[in-house]
């Protein structure tokens, strides 16, 4: 693989970039859908978080600002590429699972960290009209995962760019990366509790819940799937944060 990556021009990585993340948005996405709207709701197993309908036209700008995301991300593989062919970040060789599985938790906590600080300079009055483009879909759905403006795009789309700077990582988790987050990004665009038992304040994978106050109250949860960013910096919002909005607009 590594071979295959330091070998392959830069054409082809654009190519497969896009390929890649197509496969990943479209895949995840139907999956998350098939769960929140049959297999889940047929065996009474969780519960929609806001049942208040989508906006007009929802579904066809979100596909459509999702596949500009999809180009962004997939040429911006470039950008990594180049680095490894400069000589500016290497890749392991020969990395052990243990290291790969140390790598990626690093990276996910890189990833966390990463997210906070740039949806937070999104919702800043110098950037949020680049970000507001994503909140229009106030009640969420599995195709809301990528729906971003391009500036947007590029904002989260870097995240390993500084890692690789000041380690070799393998391969396999730099691929990591862009695979958790969209799983990651579905939950928490799914519009679906996956874990109703699950006490709001101590239940740390109930991303879904947390993401769906942040477009239902628009400030406030400015994490990715973890709460401990805005438990740190006091942004996490109470569990009821959103009833006033979904009870007025029922």
């Amino acid at each position: 693989m590594r071979e295959f990556i330091l070998n392959t021009q830069w054409h082809e990585i654009m190519g497969v970039g896009v390929l890649f993340f197509a496969a990943l948005y479209f895949g995840f996405g139907a999956l998350t859908w098939f769960l929140s709207h049959q297999l889940l709701p047929k065996i009474a197993y969780g519960h929609v978080l806001d049942p208040r309908p989508q906006g007009p036209h929802q579904l066809t700008r979100e596909l459509s600002q999702s596949i500009l995301a999809i180009i962004l991300f997939g040429t911006g593989m470039i950008f990594p590429w180049g680095m490894l062919q400069l000589g500016w970040a290497q890749l392991a060789i020969h990395a052990s699972g243990m290291q790969i599985a140390t790598e990626i938790f690093v990276l996910v906590v890189w990833n966390e960290i990463h997210f906070y600080i740039n949806h937070r300079l999104l919702h800043t009055r110098w950037l949020k009209r680049f970000h507001l483009p994503h909140h229009r879909s106030i009640v969420t759905t599995p195709w809301s995962t990528y729906s971003f403006h391009p500036v947007e795009a590029i904002m989260l789309g870097n995240v390993i760019m500084l890692p690789m700077l000041v380690h070799d990582f393998s391969i396999y988790s730099l691929a990591a990366v862009p695979v958790f987050s969209i799983i990651f990004n579905n939950i928490g665009h799914s519009n679906y509790d996956f874990l109703p038992d699950a006490d709001h304040d101590r239940w740390w994978l109930n991303g879904a819940r947390r993401h769906h106050l942040h477009h239902a109250c628009y400030h406030g949860n400015y994490g990715f799937m973890f709460p401990f960013m805005d438990r740190l910096l006091n942004t996490a919002l109470p569990a009821d944060a959103a009833n006033k909005q979904i009870e007025r607009n029922a």
